[in-house]
């Protein structure tokens, strides 16, 4: 499975978060929802996981 990354900075935050995470598909959704759901307070649900996934692109090379 390919890698995978997203960005908070591609999104507008009350906190201007700067977090940037990659990896495999699966294991990047995990963990962009665990940072959504506890640091941004967003609550998780289907439409939330499918806007992270649509979120997904591919790393920055040397990440």
């Amino acid at each position: 499975m390919a890698r995978k990354a997203t960005d908070c900075r591609d999104f507008p935050s009350v906190s201007n978060c700067t977090m940037y995470m990659s990896g495999e598909e699966d294991e990047l959704l995990k963990a962009a929802i665990q940072h959504v759901t506890t640091v941004h307070g967003h609550t998780d649900s289907p439409q939330l996981r499918e806007d992270v996934k649509a979120s997904m692109k591919d790393p920055v090379p040397g990440s």
